[in-house]
């Protein structure tokens, strides 16, 4: 028996010394010591010793065992020293080197023309509501004098819901909202997501938009157009003509639509891309508010009067930075963006 250790512990050693790797060594303990290893057949073979033999042949087998397990411990130890310290050398940080910095990045151009025109808008004494883009028709429609069977629901392609809930079609029920919330006098604006079923060049089933509403007494008709052209003149950065159309809208009596001249070509292009020679952008929907709607804000319309106002922010952000198709700003082209940046948007940092 003492031949057979000893050469059950030659041959561990031999083969520890060639160890390269934490896989190598688990193979090795499991040749010695697993089931069908070596130390385990030198164990099971004690039995066949004379009873004088077995107990010094037993206490030199276990001292082998724990010879053999303290060596893979110890090797265990050594290989992961040194992956570890491979590793850092990898790893090393030269921390005399110059810092990198950091990236820039920008405002996305709808968020920039939002901003610009809240800024605008916030100087002009309104101030910033917001309201939830899953809504109920009765905030959606029937406040703003569209009941159920109003031809003008054919207007706007509606998401709904399973509970009758729906996807707000325009950012509208925020002044609702308002008004039933702080009452009058009131001035506000609501910029925000809003969905319809629409896609191509200029359409999109989910787009921002930006109301206002003004309600106090006595409010005039000149004031809604005189705040429409101010708004324009500094957001487009120069003084621009404009001419108001008469329109329609459910919630607003008298309604107007409001074109301003090119900002591309003034005008003075037949073959111009943004206006298509027309020499007119229209860019603004708006009118008095409709007393019925004034009076499902639980204010009196015999005492209050007002005006509100719809723009459409990714179309603005079109004409301001020269995009030519609205889904390029969804898109998430990082260059593509990155050249309207350069146009002009804000920088920040990222």
């Amino acid at each position: 028996m003492p031949l057979e250790i000893n050469q059950v512990r030659a041959s561990f050693f031999e083969a520890l010394n060639n160890i390269k790797s934490l896989q190598e060594l688990d193979e090795l303990r499991v040749k010695f010591t697993g089931k069908k290893g070596d130390l385990t057949l030198l164990l099971r073979s004690l039995g066949k010793l004379p009873p004088d033999e077995r107990r010094q042949a037993g206490q030199d087998v276990n001292n082998l065992r724990d010879e053999i397990e303290n060596a893979i411990a110890s090797m265990s130890k050594k290989i992961r020293d040194s992956e570890n310290e491979k590793q850092e050398i990898q790893e090393r940080i030269d921390i005399t080197l110059p810092g990198r910095g950091r990236l820039s990045g920008a405002f996305h151009p709808v968020i920039q023309t939002m901003h610009e025109i809240a800024n605008i808008m916030q100087g002009l004494g309104y101030s910033v509501a917001s309201g939830p883009e899953i809504e109920e028709e009765f905030y959606n429609f029937e406040c703003l004098n569209v009941p159920k069977w109003h031809p003008a629901r054919d207007m706007q392609d509606t998401f709904y819901f399973p509970d009758g809930k729906l996807l707000r079609t325009h950012t509208s029920p925020v002044q609702i909202r308002s008004m039933l919330k702080y009452g009058a006098p009131l001035r506000i604006i609501c910029p925000g997501k809003v969905y319809r079923r629409d896609n191509d060049t200029t359409h999109s089933p989910m787009f921002n938009q930006m109301e206002g509403l003004l309600i106090d007494k006595d409010v005039p008709f000149s004031q809604m157009k005189g705040t429409m052209s101010e708004m324009l003149n500094a957001f487009f950065g120069k003084s621009l003509k404009s001419r108001f159309r008469a329109s329609y809208f459910p919630f607003t009596e008298p309604s107007m639509e409001l074109d301003i001249e090119c900002v591309e070509c003034s005008g003075h292009d037949e073959h111009c891309r943004v206006c298509h020679g027309t020499g007119w952008l229209e860019v603004v929907g708006m009118g008095m508010v409709h007393p019925n709607v004034i009076r499902a804000g639980k204010i009196d319309p015999d005492e209050y009067n007002g005006f509100a106002f719809g723009i459409g922010l990714d179309r603005m952000a079109m004409l301001k930075y020269g995009i030519s198709d609205l889904r390029l700003l969804f898109d998430g082209n990082v260059s593509y963006l990155n050249s309207c940046f350069n146009s002009g948007l804000e920088e920040v940092s990222c």
